[in-house]
């Protein structure tokens, strides 16, 4: 809803600020289940080998197995390259982002990013993290229908490739968020990871459903809830008028009067998000646009008292 443009804010976030950046190396993604990855390391595999499909050259770090060092480089340049295959990674992991109206709003636009615009940056950092760890790592986005679906690789190149997207990407209209969840299925054919990012302002028992879905594929599943510090509390002017951005629909009330009404609210949406997510064995974390995207992946990828 547009709501009036509050005072204060903290100064605004950049878009990967360097010092964020560095912080993303202590950073790692762990899942909870099985998942079909070839790599022994930080999930857990029900197979064992490599594919044979070539993908790039890496370095060679101390503990790789000999056998895929490139001899021909090394004879070359005297150098220990070994080769990485494409299969070759600890897991697959698709990234669902929501780029309707609602996520182009922000309650202060010269100091707080849109939630938009702060869910391109936290995903690129989610990405960097997930390409890092070699695991393949894929985008799904979608207003009112699937706008881009780039399939999960595990080249760090393939960086570039899904900035990209996510630098293009503009706010739509409505939102389809369980047609782009679903077409997550397409993407991972083996069990993997997913992770939804939305404001959650979308039809909730039709987006569980979808979530539930990938849950009982076999999937982990993580929620990444976009709010704006705004939205939190209801404040403004003696009376102001507010307008939801996808519906257009609009109401003229008293902020004051209605303040304590609408804390409630929100406590309550977030709470049931957080336990029906909680019911089925998916992963909610909350997040707020004023939050550095360091902590807040820290915070969201912690693992659970069950992996500690």
């Amino acid at each position: 809803m547009n709501r009036p443009t509050g005072h204060t804010a903290p100064p605004r976030l950049d878009l990967l600020d360097p010092l964020e950046v560095s912080r993303l190396g202590g950073i790692e993604v762990m899942t909870e289940g099985v998942v079909e990855g070839f790599l022994t390391g930080l999930h857990r595999s029900p197979r064992r080998g490599f594919s044979v499909e070539f993908a790039e050259h890496r370095m060679y770090q101390p503990g790789d197995d000999l056998r895929y060092v490139d001899w021909k480089i090394l004879g070359r340049n005297d150098r220990l390259y070994v080769k990485q295959f494409e299969e070759e990674t600890n897991l697959r992991a698709m990234v669902v982002c929501d780029s309707s109206r609602s996520m182009a709003w922000t309650g202060a636009p010269d100091t707080t990013l849109p939630k938009l615009a702060y869910a391109q940056r936290l995903i690129a950092a989610l990405a960097l993290v997930l390409l890092r760890q070699r695991d393949a790592t894929g985008l799904i986005t979608f207003d009112d229908e699937v706008r881009n679906v780039l399939p999960p690789k595990a080249r760090l190149s393939h960086w570039r490739r899904l900035v990209h997207i996510l630098a293009g990407m503009e706010a739509g209209i409505g939102t389809a968020a369980e047609p782009a969840l679903r077409r997550v299925v397409d993407q991972l054919r083996r069990r993997g990871l997913v992770v939804f990012v939305s404001d959650l302002l979308l039809d909730r028992e039709l987006a569980l459903k979808a979530l539930r879905f990938l849950r009982h594929r076999g999937h982990q599943v993580l929620v990444l809830h976009i709010m704006d510090p705004a939205e939190l509390t209801l404040t403004g002017p003696a009376e102001a008028r507010f307008e939801d951005p996808e519906t257009r629909a609009a109401v003229i009330l008293r902020p004051r009067d209605w303040a304590g009404a609408y804390r409630e609210t929100v406590r309550t949406v977030v709470s049931e998000w957080r336990l029906a997510c909680r019911r089925h064995g998916i992963r909610y974390h909350r997040v707020t646009t004023d939050t550095p995207y360091g902590e807040a992946l820290r915070e969201a990828l912690a693992p659970s008292p069950r992996l500690a």
